[in-house]
């Protein structure tokens, strides 16, 4: 039987397909209330979008928030198939997340246990529960795949 977090990632991994099919980096974001209900669902679009910050996390914060009507998602949990990049981490914070759930590592561009690791940093202000390793193989391979493929297409 499948467990909660693997359900809500294989979401967020769905999302990030999605992205690989539109030629942009395939990562997936998903925000879940504390009841269970899945408030927005996100993938990267920061390579042909306008903008470099639309990334997963920050779109799906954004439209969750929206839909709440509100300015911070303090019962929440964000569950995401790569680790969040230093912005990512700190955008968590701000909105207050309660839970971020992570697939992938990101030893070149992770900020949470790679990196700067945001959330250890005294002046950090907000400091979610962090769960690591979810779909981790599926989360890696998608990434890797997608690069591979980037490679080979120069």
């Amino acid at each position: 039987m499948i467990n909660t977090h693997e359900k809500y990632m294989e979401t967020a991994l769905s999302a990030a397909r999605t992205a690989a099919l539109e030629d942009e980096v395939p990562v997936g974001a998903v925000v879940v209330s504390k009841d269970g209900e899945v408030l927005s669902i996100a993938h990267n679009t920061g390579e042909h979008g306008k903008t470099a910050l639309a990334h997963a996390e920050i779109t799906a914060l954004k439209e969750a928030a929206l839909k709440l009507n509100q300015t911070r998602l303090w019962d929440c949990t964000l569950y995401v198939t790569l680790e969040p990049c230093a912005m990512c981490a700190a955008a968590l914070a701000i909105m207050r997340i309660k839970t971020l759930v992570f697939g992938a590592l990101n030893p070149k561009g992770g900020a949470v246990i790679n990196g700067v690791q945001y959330y250890q940093n005294p002046s950090c202000n907000h400091r979610p529960e962090i769960i690591s390793g979810i779909k981790e193989e599926e989360c890696s391979a998608l990434l890797t795949s997608f690069f591979k493929q980037k490679r080979q297409t120069k």
